[in-house]
């Protein structure tokens, strides 16, 4: 009887071990798969999906892959929040990932916050996603910090006149205040060009943009709406200095404005997709594995150098792995090297990095940062 006991409660176990190895590390996400800004979200999912795929073919973390949920929220705030709700309410999910903007994350992340789960690598430089949150932590730099560095090379130009093309909203608003505080210190003050989210350009509002007669402007809107002001400029032939922020989505907007796009310079806040580091080659390695047929782009990158700090996460979170043990280790997890790429967490230090270059789209529509 005894032995028979043992086989049991022997074979019970191998039943429950099994289980175990068949169970997944859940990881939920809300981006815009359709409607206007859907190739970026396409792109974030991709990119992410690229390393968890990677992962997995090596035996996963603890024996377990790691699946990335993603719900569409159409680049609608209320949706995205929605999606939100929506992931956390299933038990699985260990955190929230790449959500595609700021506006995005507005109402998300006050749920995360309450169901103690990691809001990780928000798309957005944005105020709303640098605060001191608990469960925030970002891969990337600041809105301020990348106009500081265009406002650094115009005004070291003599060129001070600047038109700052914002959304009328909440986030846009405060993108508006970080540029113009940055330039209080010179004594100069931007000049404000209001433009609704998810609707068209008109020609009052390039006429309106002209009338201000700037030496040259500053974008924090997404690709279709600066692609859509570029096209109309370099139409009239006017031709003025232009420096966007990393949410435009460097390679989108390419594709957007086409020949446009030329002359540009867009703020990036991963190293180039073409750098000669480990980090980069090894998530290019990771897309092509996985199928994508486009070359590797900055919000590919981007979304799997977040996707690698991530998987570290989880790798070091306590046993059992829960959304707690995992917010902990993310919160120690120190200087993090992704291959000649660093990102840093701990001490209450939540985002994790600094990094921003200029590049310049070239007459091929390639970026440049030489």
């Amino acid at each position: 009887m005894k032995l028979r006991n043992i086989a049991l409660v022997a074979a019970l176990a191998a039943i429950g071990a099994a289980q175990a190895q068949g169970d997944k590390w859940v990881i939920g996400q809300s981006a815009p798969l359709t409607g206007g800004n859907a190739k970026f979200g396409q792109d974030i999912r991709a990119g992410a999906n690229a390393w968890f795929a990677h992962v997995n073919s090596k035996g996963g973390v603890q024996g377990r892959a790691i699946e990335l949920l993603t719900l569409d929220d159409k680049n609608d705030r209320k949706t995205a929040g929605e999606n939100a709700a929506t992931l956390l309410k299933n038990p699985d999910v260990l955190a929230l990932y790449g959500f595609a903007s700021a506006t995005l994350s507005l109402d998300a992340l006050p749920l995360a916050e309450k169901s103690g789960t990691a809001f990780f690598g928000p798309f957005s430089g944005a105020n709303p996603v640098r605060t001191n949150s608990p469960v925030l932590f970002t891969v990337r730099a600041s809105y301020g910090e990348e106009m500081e560095k265009m406002l650094n090379f115009w005004t070291s130009l003599g060129l001070t006149r600047v038109s700052v093309i914002y959304y009328d909203d909440e986030v846009g608003k405060q993108n508006l205040e970080v540029v113009t505080q940055y330039l209080k210190k010179s004594n100069l003050a931007p000049q404000a060009m209001p433009i609704k989210r998810n609707a068209p350009i008109t020609k009052a509002d390039i006429q309106k943009l002209l009338s201000q007669n700037p030496q040259f402007l500053l974008n924090t809107t997404l690709s279709g709406a600066a692609a859509q002001i570029q096209k109309e400029l370099v139409g009239m032939g006017k031709i003025i200095p232009t420096s966007s922020l990393s949410f435009v989505g460097a390679d989108q907007y390419i594709a957007a404005a086409g020949p446009a796009s030329a002359g540009v310079s867009i703020a990036q806040v991963v190293p180039s997709p073409t750098a000669q580091i480990p980090a980069v080659r090894e998530c290019a390695q990771a897309l092509e594995a996985a199928g994508v047929k486009s070359a590797m782009n900055t919000t590919h990158l981007e979304a799997c150098f977040g996707a690698k700090v991530l998987t570290e996460g989880i790798r070091r979170a306590r046993k059992p792995v829960t959304r707690q043990s995992l917010l902990d280790a993310l919160a120690n997890l120190g200087a993090y090297d992704l291959g000649g790429y660093k990102i840093t967490f701990g001490n209450g230090m939540q985002h994790g990095s600094k990094f921003v270059e200029l590049a310049m789209v070239t007459r091929e529509g390639k970026l440049s940062t030489r």
